[in-house]
């Protein structure tokens, strides 16, 4: 039964039975027989009153709103019913089709999920709204969120109902959450990187947004045939996205191409970009909702749409692709992550994403700015900008653009405005890696950007020729945004850092390299713009969820699971290194979880292996510096030991489980053979009935986040042997640590500050120094480095064929030999094997394993993505933390006696309370709840003295994490 009930806001009541009656809102009970009492003066009051104007109260409205939005409520019974809703009607599917639908299951049950963090998200936003604060813009091209589903459920603390409501609907919560894919909307560890991020920006309460690209495809979707690597698109939103939602409200055009015209106004420095091709942008949001808070941020991609959708005269013409060709060519620009550039058409469109994705971000930057009714001058102290790499550079010359262009700024103004609103991390220590683009590419793309440009370069180049009076030619070529020769190209890197106040590295080392060996002239020029702040990874996503048998561990260890929030805590760990009992608990989670991986690769690799082996682990980027082919040699020269050895010595070997994941760029030629040979030796080495239970190779396919939380927590050793010099910081060596896996490495990246923080000798260090690297390199090409017998001799086996063949095998062989080891295999090849000897005489003792694992643990309190967002808070951005307080719960009769007080008992919003609390009376169930929590945020000045008096009536109370 559905019983009209007018609204306080100003409109008609509609004749009884009239067509607009069935429009009208509706409230709806469970027990109808019992209703006509409850509701028999309200339907008498209106019943004669045909069409006549009610008086707008927004008192009332607002009080009103308040409590018809208060928030959901998390027992099992309204979280049946939430999912139940989902299911029927926006699946629109059946209990049956349901039960026989995982991915069903799933999808309702996200819905449901979402629910909750959208309230808690428009919530953060208004707060932060009407508190007037700083925020912080995070503009990166990737975000690696993974899975989303546990992840919400942990920060919300509902994992434990939600599984209980949907056991008892007969749904399994671990297999429900298997059908989520990853999301495709990063490659690396720069996404992985961003991604943490915006989970310790919401957890630590700083004011902040994420923004990137809705890539309809992610880069690809790998596959292993023949052992060698293919790509398959990864349309990873197939089943939809139920974390997003669509914002057709929020539309940027975007303008490429076109001419430039003198601007009306006069200004010879203003311009008027008119007659190119439009795109617009249109707005998704994702809410990331932090860990035992209130505060929900949000994540705003950006997905390409045609200005014009489809042209009929085409279509009537019967030139039906023509009629779509400006549809598919504007979607073209967000459908894939990170296109093949090795094709003029393939730099085009990577130039146009990048545009495209900063054009829309600032516009909706600056849309919110002016909201807050502050003047332009005051834009630093409302807005801060970090740019995540290069690719967002062009968001400088955009802003600047904007505020003199269309806002008229004077140039000088607007350019310190640029400087004081943006800052550039760095992830490279390769200058040839920094990224460039043609001048001829830009001036036809964006003429109005690459003339910003020039005049942004010709006037540093007058403050480098200031500045350096004696080496001004020379000071000048290097510092310059345009590269001259062999081609002309616009330097990203450099634009980044004369457009920022602040430049940072990502490691200590890596800053310092910074300084020294990639920008040594801009540091000469801006000294005081470089600083450091080191990655650091979540350790909700990777120990709380990941390894939840090690999380309860050391919660019941310490005595509480502050440690979530404060990485730091960890170190208490030392505290127990002589309790065995401590130890061989710790020993038997590591266990759980290699088991589960064990169980992993039996289902989908038919590899069967043990447990108990030393489960070594190397999942990164594959790239020649990285070094995944030292590891693959070293298999062979240790597959060539065992098969050399006696019983006995057979007996004493330590058993193996040896495991590679990731993938290579598509023109990658080298890294893609480095994957045919792993799988080439994994083949022999596991269908070799001599080293059954001894050696296990596995290369994982299409290696990604969810793969990762099964990886991670079982890993006894993880490789980080890149050559020394060229990781910037690294984080998987983070999370391994972080997990109690051991570390063979070089000195590079994130392992230098590991190593200070676990000790030296909790890790298996080997190899070249960064300051001995560009010595041993010279030496190589001299022909003075003499190549180790081991490894010549593991070469002659490889290239016996024993492992099989493939055409390409020398000229893999061929990019470390002759003089050409760039990435120093021969150098550091007997120092790994060294350090390899000394894990297996490390694993051999139970309990010595098991003390340096607790240490590895404990010391992995500093490389938490809280310290690094709190790190970039106070030395870059300059905002403050500000967690909402929550909303207020009152009771319907507490709100309903103080509306009495307050006169407004006549209002719609005390009638309805007035019937709950006569139904509550009698026992009957409404629709209206008999506790509300609402939002403060929501309620007027007015309105809150009304909540926050019928809240004290039963004590004030602010719901908090169990």
């Amino acid at each position: 039964m559905s019983i009209p009930i007018p609204t306080s806001s100003s409109m008609k009541i509609p004749a009884k039975g009239s067509v607009s009656e069935r429009l009208m809102p509706t409230l709806h009970f469970d027990d109808e027989p019992n209703l006509q009492s409850s509701f028999s003066k309200v339907q008498a009051e209106y019943q004669d009153k045909d069409y006549q104007e009610v008086e707008t109260d927004t008192h009332a409205a607002s009080l009103l709103w308040a409590v018809l939005s208060s928030y959901i409520p998390n027992d099992s019974q309204t979280i049946q019913k939430s999912f139940v809703h989902r299911a029927a009607f926006d699946l629109a599917v059946t209990h049956a089709q349901v039960k026989e639908s995982v991915p069903a299951q799933f999808s309702a049950a996200a819905l449901s999920v979402r629910d909750r963090l959208v309230e808690r998200w428009k919530d953060t936003e208004l707060y932060f709204h009407q508190k007037q604060v700083k925020r912080v813009y995070y503009l990166s091209l990737e975000f690696l969120m993974g899975r989303s589903l546990t992840n919400a459920l942990s920060n919300l603390n509902l994992d434990e109902e939600y599984t209980r409501a949907m056991r008892d609907l007969g749904i399994q919560m671990e297999e429900l959450k298997q059908a989520e894919n990853d999301a495709g909307l990063g490659n690396g560890g720069l996404g992985r990187l961003a991604a943490c991020y915006l989970d310790s920006l919401a957890t630590k309460n700083y004011p902040a947004w994420g923004y990137g690209l809705r890539y309809q495809y992610g880069m690809f979707f790998q596959m292993i045939r023949d052992g060698y690597q293919f790509e398959a698109p990864d349309f990873w939103l197939r089943n939809g996205n139920p974390w997003e939602i669509e914002r057709l409200d929020i539309q940027w055009p975007i303008m490429f191409y076109g001419q430039l015209a003198p601007h009306p106004s006069g200004d010879p420095l203003r311009k008027v970009w008119t007659g190119g091709e439009l795109v617009n942008a249109v707005a998704y949001d994702v809410p990331v909702p932090g860990y035992n808070t209130f505060n929900t941020i949000n994540l705003r991609l950006w997905s390409s749409k045609p200005s014009n959708e489809f042209d009929l005269q085409f279509f009537n013409q019967g030139d039906y692709y023509k009629a779509i060709e400006n549809k598919q060519r504007s979607e073209t620009i967000t459908s894939v992550l990170y296109p093949n550039d090795n094709t003029s058409a393939g730099k085009e469109l990577r130039l146009k994403q990048q545009y495209f994705f900063v054009s829309a971000t600032l516009h909706d930057i600056m849309k919110r700015f002016r909201e807050t009714g502050k003047a332009l001058e005051e834009l630093p102290d409302m807005v801060s900008i970090q740019l995540n790499d290069t690719h967002p550079a062009l968001g400088i010359v955009e802003l600047l653009r904007i505020l003199v262009d269309l806002e008229g700024v004077a140039w000088s103004e607007a350019w310190a405005l640029c400087k004081k609103v943006f800052s550039y991390t760095n992830h490279t220590v390769l200058p040839e890696a920094l990224e460039k683009w043609d001048v001829s590419l830009m001036s036809n793309l964006l003429p109005r950007h690459m003339e910003l440009i020039y005049r942004i370069n010709y006037l540093f180049m007058e403050e480098v020729g200031r500045r350096f009076p004696e080496d001004a030619i020379e000071m000048k070529r290097k510092l310059s945004l345009i590269q001259e020769q062999p081609t002309r190209k616009v330097r990203m890197a450099h634009l980044a850092i004369v457009g920022s106040h602040t430049l940072n590295g990502v490691a200590a080392i890596h800053s310092d390299l910074l300084k020294t060996h990639v920008f040594p002239e801009f540091f000469k020029m801006y000294p005081s713009m470089f600083t450091n702040v080191t990655n650091g990874v979540t350790p909700r996503r990777w120990l709380h969820q990941s390894n939840p048998s090690l999380s309860r561990l050391i919660t019941n260890t310490l005595g509480s699971n502050d440690w979530v929030q404060d990485l730091s805590l960890l170190g208490d760990l030392r505290d127990h290194l002589d309790n065995e009992s401590f130890l061989k608990s710790w020993s038997s989670s590591k266990l759980k979880n290699k088991e589960r991986l064990r169980d992993w690769l039996e289902t989908n690799m038919n590899l069967n292996v043990r447990a108990d082996a030393l489960f070594d682990i190397q999942i990164k980027r594959i790239h020649e510096y990285k070094r995944q082919l030292l590891n693959v040699l070293s298999i062979v020269w240790r597959y060539r030991q065992i098969k050399g050895m006696s019983d006995e010595e057979r007996a004493d070997t330590v058993p193996r489980v040896i495991i590679f994941g990731g993938k290579a760029a598509p023109g990658y030629y080298n890294a893609k053979l480095v994957i045919k040979l792993i799988n080439m030796v994994a083949d022999k080495v596991n269908n070799d009935p001599d080293l059954q239970g001894l050696l296990n190779v596995a290369f994982v396919p299409n290696y990604c986040v969810s793969l990762a939380e099964i990886l991670i927590p079982a890993s006894d050793l993880s490789q980080h042997i890149s050559t020394a010099g060229m990781e910037a910081s690294g984080t998987s060596n983070m999370k391994f640590a972080l997990n109690g896996g051991l570390i063979i490495g070089t000195m590079d990246g994130a392992n230098i500050e590991i190593r200070e923080e676990i000790g030296e000798a909790n890790m298996f260090i080997f190899g070249a120094l960064t300051p001995e690297v560009e010595g041993w390199r010279k030496q190589v090409r001299e022909g003075k480095v003499v190549v180790d017998e081991h490894l010549l001799e593991t070469l002659k086996l490889v290239e016996s064929g024993i492992f099989g063949n493939f055409p390409e095998l020398p000229t893999l062989l061929d990019t470390f030999l002759h003089n050409n080891d760039y990435y120093l295999l021969t150098v550091d090849w007997a120092g790994y094997l060294e350090a390899q000897e000394r894990v297996d005489a490390a694993f051999k003792d139970k309990m010595k394993w098991a003390r340096m694992s607790v240490l590895s643990t404990a010391g992995s309190g500093k490389f938490s993505s809280d310290r690094s967002v709190t790190d970039y808070a106070e030395k870059i951005w300059n905002i403050k933390s500000l967690r909402r307080p929550g909303p207020i719960s009152v009771n319907t009769e507490g709100l309903s006696s103080q509306l009495e007080e307050e006169g407004m008992q006549s209002t719609s919003l005390g009638r309805h309370l007035s019937s709950s609390v006569e139904r509550n009376a009698g026992g009957l169930s409404t629709s209206i709840n008999s506790t509300h929590d609402i939002a403060y945020e929501r309620l007027t000045a007015s309105t809150r003295k009304i909540v926050s008096r019928s809240a004290e009536r039963g004590g004030l109370h602010i719901p908090q994490r169990k």
